[in-house]
């Protein structure tokens, strides 16, 4: 599937976009996963937080994740919200928005490593993008999680 992906600031989401972005959070995860949660917990407007959206040819979100700074959620930078729409599933969406969040991670704190708190249930998803675990599993919201950091090495620039 071909999108166009946006990286992407809270203030400089349109109302559309932002009202798009958390029409396909709450479908995903509050509908889909009948996990009643609060989805609005004040790091989408962080000044560091970026916001990543996969537009398909018909400009609507398939695909959304957000990008923390680190000391958000986690000591280090992290990933979280990842979504894909169900008319996307099982075309790679899930794997290209990953990379491109990571990369996202990766450009604007470069001398961190990547924390994710991840369902159980995607724990080899994420083992394939090189996160490994390093918690016990937990519930969130009745939901088992795990905590998997994704470390790489750091480049000294001189």
């Amino acid at each position: 599937m071909s999108l166009t992906w946006l990286d992407i600031g809270f203030t400089d989401l349109t109302l559309e976009q932002l009202y798009n972005v958390l029409q396909l959070r709450v479908d995903v995860f509050v509908v889909e996963q009948n996990c009643p949660y609060p989805e609005l917990d004040g790091k989408d407007k962080h000044v560091h937080t970026r916001h990543l959206l996969g537009i398909n040819d018909q400009q609507e979100i398939v695909a959304y994740s957000r990008v923390l700074a680190p000391s958000i959620s986690y000591p280090q930078a992290s990933i979280g919200r990842v979504a894909v729409a169900k008319s996307a599933r099982g075309q790679g969406v899930a794997n290209q928005l990953m990379q491109r969040a990571i990369a996202i991670a990766k450009q604007h704190w470069p001398d961190d490593h990547i924390q994710i708190g991840a369902q159980d249930y995607l724990r080899q998803f994420y083992e394939k993008l090189g996160f490994a675990v390093n918690s016990e599993v937990y519930l969130e919201d009745g939901i088992p999680h795990l905590d998997m950091l994704l470390t790489y090495p750091v480049i000294i620039h001189k």
